[in-house]
């Protein structure tokens, strides 16, 4: 289908130090582009440039052919924006809060319009009431509906279910997929893996200002040719020492009763592993095998967890 965002050479420096290092990449029409990255990646700064938020020291943006610099408010019309925290006013309500902000676009949003939005994000129940009503979720899923009211080609999410519990999380995912099957293009920021792997086309891993990987998540972990990941549960103690000897075995890790460790030859090391527990009568339990999934990638390419921060 073509990109609706081009990104090239991207600078963005802070005295000595370059938040955003000579990014370049392109976000497909229609696509959910996923961007992640530790905290100081460089990643939120990036999506602020692009959004004609924060001015780049260098590079060049353009959304759907139009340069978001050096006026960046040529784009405000084909963009939404949900931001990491949104201030809303306690005491209006759902429904004319979404008609204040399409007031800000210059669009007389009528009743019928607005509750058609609301119904897009699952809260057309919850028009009438009061903003302080709204659980985490529904707020988070309310401002999903503030940056939807200009009809945006591009829509930017950032960090949109951090707090939110899995259900509440799930149901966003939803609002999510469902805006993207309309032909929209959604640009997020994540903390989750699985939320990465669900949602997104494509993932962009930032770190030091760089995007250090950019592909489909599956093809992010086809790329890590890792072993494959053995869990389970003990309820006595198994000799570690004997265990780490098992063939393959690598990376092996205990918490308690719980045990994980990675194995090239699966079959060969699951035997070992039960013929040791019988040895020690010790009855293994919740055995569980996977594959690599995008957190085993971004530990490979950062050395640290999403959240090690």
């Amino acid at each position: 289908m073509g990109s609706i965002i081009d990104i090239s050479n991207l600078v963005k420096t802070y005295g000595d130090v370059r938040a955003v290092d000579n990014v370049s990449l392109a976000v497909e029409s229609g696509e959910v582009f996923g961007i992640l990255g530790p905290n100081g990646a460089g990643k939120t700064t990036t999506l602020e440039m692009i959004e004609g938020l924060r001015k780049p020291d260098g590079g060049t943006i353009t959304i759907d052919g139009i340069p978001a610099w050096p006026n960046p408010n040529k784009i405000k019309h084909l963009i939404g924006v949900q931001l990491q925290a949104t201030a809303l006013m306690d005491f209006l309500t759902v429904r004319e809060m979404v008609r204040l902000f399409a007031s800000f676009y210059g669009i007389r949003m009528g009743k019928s319009k607005a509750d058609e939005l609301l119904n897009e994000v699952a809260l057309v129940e919850k028009a009438g009431s009061m903003i302080n009503q709204l659980s985490g979720g529904q707020q988070q899923r309310l401002s999903i509906a503030l940056a939807l009211v200009n009809d945006p080609k591009v829509i930017f999410l950032d960090e949109p279910t951090t707090g939110l519990d899995p259900q509440a999380r799930r149901k966003l995912w939803s609002v999510v997929e469902r805006i993207n099957a309309e032909g929209k293009t959604v640009v997020l920021t994540t903390h989750y893996m699985e939320e990465a792997e669900v949602l997104c086309s494509r993932v962009a891993i930032m770190d030091n200002g760089r995007v250090i990987a950019l592909d489909t998540p599956e093809g992010l972990i086809n790329s890590l040719e890792s072993d494959v990941k053995i869990t389970f549960t003990a309820k006595h103690p198994l000799d570690m020492q004997k265990l780490a000897k098992i063939s393959s075995v690598s990376k092996l890790s205990q918490v308690d009763s719980s045990y994980s460790f990675y194995a090239g030859d699966v079959q060969k090391s699951i035997m070992s592993l039960l013929r040791l527990a019988d040895s020690q009568e010790v009855k293994i339990e919740n055995l569980n095998v996977a594959g690599a999934d995008l957190e085993d990638v971004f530990l490979h390419l950062t050395g640290r967890g999403l959240r090690e921060q």
